[in-house]
């Protein structure tokens, strides 16, 4: 293919203030020199294939360190609430062509649909070409039996088109604490089943991924001698090595967590990266920090490096919605380049310390609590919010020289981002969303603040 005159150093530092796939994405409203950028960038920009850096499993296995994650898939650009099978089919063959081979999905993911698009599209590959994870996701009370349990269980199998699934999980065990473990999985005899789905070779690989009561996740490794887990999926970046418990109390810092897998040399599977993408856009401070130690390489990519390094660590997913996500994170680990001790210091110090001083909202986009019965949304709101705050255009005091300009922008680029009838004065605080969220955010009272701020904004005059 013919060389363009753009270099990837060009592209980067054309789109400084954040990743590559977000500044491609987001150029409609940019230069024209911006859009061919993007549109050369696409075309020249390649990973690399057999490259892919692999990690060994508790059974030798090789599996690519960059893992699909399957609940962000594409939608089609004329109907947002249908998948757009062709472009996932596309992406997952991009993916298995450059390496990757592990595929996570849920019954949970994408409105319930994750697991038959995700079957789809790998079963056109051949069975050894791919590892598939997926999960028990009983987090309804009628799914807790055990009959519905294994129905569950069942029907993923059927929804994947395979005859076993290499690992699957307890899903997000910890919320609720040990009453939501007894009901969800002990006390229903889930869990004895799932060691004999094991045995009989079923299941490949058996473990849990977890978020919230530390008093779960302890109890699960002490009686791992009991359940032998091969594997365990825990939130990991540098931003929730120290701070996970700081910026959320129903949190546990990835440092003691990580730590807890490595004594029992159990593999830990790494999920939220980015802090579902905070970690790409940051303010620009920290942005032109990052590049001025390398210039070639994304935001992104100082977050998936980070999290790649530690030799415990057997993948790490990421959910890529457009082409441009899986480009950017298989440059980075098509091989991967480990940070040094000293970079990873200055992200879990220097940077994680400046993003902590923000307090924003600690969403990360999971969309577990969607969706709102009232239309409303959530993630789409605190995602607004936070990437206006990272930016410095959230309007402040109306004395501010640039108050009315930055007034004007936040709500202008609300309407753009949410649609009027899904904001937050659409909230009644029925709390249903609440006992969803991993990171325990008190949604219904966040959302009532926003909806404060945002009819405040509106009710000032743009004459003052």
């Amino acid at each position: 293919m013919e060389k363009k005159d753009i270099s990837r150093r060009s592209f980067l530092k054309l789109f400084g203030a954040g990743t590559v796939a977000t500044a491609a994405v987001a150029c409609t409203g940019s230069s024209k020199e911006a859009k061919q950028a993007a549109d050369e960038y696409r075309q020249q920009v390649e990973p690399p294939i057999g490259k892919m850096t692999y990690r060994t499993n508790l059974k030798g296995e090789k599996v690519s360190l960059l893992g699909y994650g399957m609940m962000r898939l594409p939608t089609k650009a004329d109907d947002p609430n249908e998948y757009d099978q062709e472009m996932i089919n596309r992406q997952v063959d991009y993916a298995i062509e450059h390496g990757m081979n592990y595929f996570d999905t849920s019954p949970a993911y994408c409105r319930g649909l994750s697991e038959r698009c995700t079957g789809i599209a790998l079963s056109r590959h051949k069975r050894s070409e791919y590892f598939v994870a997926t999960k028990l996701s009983n987090f309804d009370p009628r799914s807790q039996s055990r009959e519905a349990s294994i129905a569950m269980y069942r029907n993923s199998m059927k929804e994947l088109q395979v005859d076993y699934i290499d690992y699957y999980l307890l899903h997000a065990i910890g919320g609720g604490g040990m009453d939501n473990l007894h009901q969800r999985y002990l006390d229903n005899g889930m869990l004895d089943f799932l060691m004999k789905e094991r045995e009989a070779g079923r299941i490949r690989n058996l473990g849990f991924s977890y978020h919230g009561d530390i008093e779960v996740f302890d109890y699960l490794l002490q009686h791992h001698d009991e359940y032998k887990w091969d594997f365990v999926q825990i939130e990991l970046n540098y931003l929730d090595w120290d701070f996970a418990n700081e910026i959320n109390k129903s949190n546990t810092d990835a440092r003691y967590l990580y730590a807890e897998l490595q004594k029992r040399g159990i593999p830990a599977v790494i999920m939220e990266p980015l802090l579902g993408g905070r970690l790409a856009n940051l303010p620009q401070y920290l942005v032109n920090e990052l590049k001025q130690r390398d210039p070639e390489r994304s935001v992104a990519s100082w977050a998936f490096r980070y999290a790649g390094t530690p030799q415990g660590v057997l993948t790490v997913l990421s959910g890529m919605t457009y082409m441009e996500h899986l480009k950017d994170n298989l440059l980075t680990y098509c091989p991967l380049q480990p940070l040094s001790e000293e970079e990873m210091e200055y992200l879990h110090t220097d940077i994680a310390n400046k993003i902590f001083g923000l307090e924003n909202i600690p969403c990360n986009d999971c969309k577990y609590c969607m969706p709102c019965p009232y239309g409303v949304d959530i993630p789409g709101i605190f995602v607004h919010y936070n990437k206006c705050k990272n930016e410095g255009i959230l309007p402040r005091e109306v004395g501010d020289a640039d108050y009315r300009k930055h007034r004007r922008q936040f709500l202008i680029s609300l309407d753009r981002s949410v649609e009027r009838q899904r904001q937050a004065d659409h909230c009644i605080g029925c709390g249903q969303c609440v006992p969803h969220c991993p990171q325990g955010i008190r949604i219904p009272r966040e959302l009532q603040k926003l909806d404060k701020l945002i009819e405040q904004l509106k009710q000032q005059s743009d004459t003052f």
